[in-house]
């Protein structure tokens, strides 16, 4: 065998075999660098289908965990010293009232008036926060709230508020979340903007919406038992002052069962 020649054909193949490399190489980096530069911003998306968010979002890296709540049985002892009502319990787990004496209230309805109301006469209820309005069924909702954060359409930490036609409060519904703790390590949240960005991918902003409010709270994710609950940390987005929405924060999941009821029974 000619040695020169196998040398020669080792280099020849040696030689192409890199410059095939080199190319590939090469294109992967093209590739790369074309989709970061094709592949629009979420601001970019929002701003060409005339998406405009209205209110200040969270700039800030945020973290947040898990957290275990248990359902309170509600004991005599807990509507003894109720204010202005008759109160029976049902089922361990509700908290039913009616009061003496109608409770008036302004012809608006606002959250700071209904803060000092429920302190006044609702059983822990510095830690219950305004909802909604509900003026056909003439019903006001409140959620349960930890760290200023409220439990989003949770039944098991929610007041209801009966209204008569005068607009006087005569009787409530309470349930109650207790013993809550933290579940598992503090993990990154997903930005505010990311979450925006997932329902506009899952095509639940229509194009010239107004983003009115964005906040952060938690969301049923688990019923571990008759009486354990896993909340999990949660953008809620408010669309165009009327539209509730909310994405795990996460993973960016759009979470998108819309009634508690079918969430957390």
């Amino acid at each position: 065998m000619d040695w020169n020649n196998t040398k020669s054909i080792f280099i020849m193949v040696f030689f192409v075999l890199n410059i095939f490399l080199l190319y590939q190489f090469l294109e992967k980096i093209n590739d790369s660098q074309l989709e970061s530069f094709t592949e629009p911003s979420t601001e970019e998306l929002l701003k060409e289908d005339e998406i405009s968010i209205e209110t200040q979002l969270p700039k800030q890296k945020l973290k947040d965990q898990f957290l275990i709540a248990q359902s309170k049985t509600f004991e005599k002892k807990d509507i003894q010293h109720l204010k202005n009502q008759n109160a029976k319990i049902i089922d361990d787990k509700k908290l039913v009232g009616t009061f003496k004496t109608p409770v008036g209230m302004k012809s608006e309805i606002n959250a700071a008036d209904l803060d000092i109301f429920l302190k006044e006469y609702i059983l822990n209820g510095n830690e219950y926060h305004f909802w909604s309005y509900d003026e056909i069924s003439q019903t006001i909702i409140c959620y349960q709230v930890a760290d200023k954060k409220m439990f989003f359409n949770n039944s098991k930490g929610k007041v209801t508020l009966y209204l008569n036609k005068k607009g006087e409060i005569v009787s409530y519904e309470q349930m109650y979340l207790e013993g809550i703790e933290k579940f598992n390590k503090p993990k990154e949240l997903t930005s505010a903007l990311n979450a925006i960005g997932a329902l506009y991918q899952n095509g639940d902003i229509d194009p010239k919406s107004k983003v009115t409010n964005v906040k952060l709270g938690y969301y049923n994710s688990l019923q571990t038992t008759s009486v354990s609950h896993l909340l999990v940390p949660t953008w809620w987005v408010v669309i165009d002052d009327e539209t509730d929405l909310f994405v795990n924060a996460f993973d960016k999941e759009v979470i998108e069962l819309n009634t508690e009821e079918k969430i957390l029974e």
